[in-house]
This record gives C-alpha cells, structure tokens and sequence, in this order.
C-alpha cells in the first residue's frame, strides 16, 4: 500500500513537471525534479507513518487475593468480686476477748443474710464486728475489700447485734465511717449501704 501511495506522488509530480515543461523552458533538470519528489513522497510517507496510533498492550489485570475474615474473639467478662479478708488472730490475753478475736467462718446462732452495699467511686475496706451473742458466746471481727458501685452478700452470719466501719485511702476520695451497733433479730436479709458520709442499716 504505501509502495503504491509512493508511486502515485511521484507521478503526479512528473506530470505536472512534464505540462509545465510544455509551455515554460524548465529551469532546472531532471535530476533535481526526481530528488525534490522522492523527498516529497518520504516527507509524506514519514507523516502518515507517525500519524498511525501504536498498539497499546492491555494492562494486567488485578489478579484478586482472598483476604481471610476477621475472627469474632470472645470478650473476657470482668470477675470483679469482693475480697473476705480475715483479721489475724492476737489474744494478749485479759480483757475482752472479743476485741482482737476472728469471727468464725460457721459461727454457732440463728442464721441470717446480710448485704454490704458500697454506693461510693472507689474501692473501700470493711471491718464488720459481732457483739458478744449471750447464747453462744461467739463474737469477732471479719474484713472485706468491696470495688466501688459493688456489693458484698455475706449467708454465714448469724442473729446478733453488729458494729461496721468503712474507709478509704484512694486519693480521689479518703473517707471513714462507721454505722453505730445495729441489731438483726431474725432471718431476713439485712443490708448496710456505704457512702463517704455514713452507713446506713436497712431492713
């Protein structure tokens, strides 16, 4: 194709020279006219060569990878629980027994439940002391750790007369208190309410 398109410029050039040629005496020779028209149709032939687009290759394409899905992890629940803590057992000996006595883990007596609600922010200790019961003698003192907003929920414990004392030492809020002696005179359950300003005994 481009061979023919090459012959085609040529011959046109020479036929207009050769009409030309007719009428005008040339000023130039054959040769010249020949070398002016082969640089013609090369000019040409370069021109269309550039103008055709080239073949742009496809790009690869993406080849897609299987992302494994996210494993669902169990959640680890809080087992924020309240502590029982037992005050050490020291009898100097004289005196009231009671005062530096440990209540029993099963003390002899009528059974009752009794509830220690911390209301406050922080975390606070508790000394809960039973009064010397006239029928069995027993009586001491037991401790716990309650977290705040938390409770305590003690079943072996039994009917009497009790004194408690809270406090705390954390540096957003010190506090102590105590609630008086308050006596359970039957089963039900029984509950003390800790706040920073007092203890309250509730039925």
């Amino acid at each position: 194709m481009k061979r023919f398109f090459t012959l085609t410029v040529i011959l046109i050039i020479t036929m207009l020279s050769s009409a030309c040629g007719a009428t005008v005496t040339p000023t130039t020779n054959a040769v010249d006219i020949q070398n002016t028209a082969l640089a013609a149709a090369l000019t040409i032939i370069a021109q269309t060569q550039a103008a055709v687009p080239t073949s742009t290759p496809i790009p690869p394409t993406e080849t897609p990878t299987e992302t494994p899905l996210p494993t669902e992890t169990a959640l680890v629940l809080p087992t924020s629980q309240a502590t029982l803590t037992f005050v050490p057992t020291s009898n100097s000996g004289g005196g009231d027994p009671c005062a530096t006595r440990v209540l029993a883990a099963s003390p002899n007596g009528l059974p009752t439940i009794i509830r220690i609600s911390n209301t406050t922010r922080v975390s606070v200790t508790v000394s809960l002391y039973l009064n010397e019961t006239a029928a069995h003698g027993e009586c001491g003192y037991r401790a716990y750790t309650i977290p705040a907003r938390q409770d305590v929920v003690i079943t072996s414990l039994i009917q009497g007369c009790y004194n408690l004392w809270a406090w705390s030492d954390a540096a957003a809020s010190t506090f102590s208190v105590a609630s008086g002696t308050s006596c359970i005179n039957n089963s039900d359950k029984w509950e003390f309410q800790i706040s920073a300003d007092t203890i309250k005994f509730t039925s």
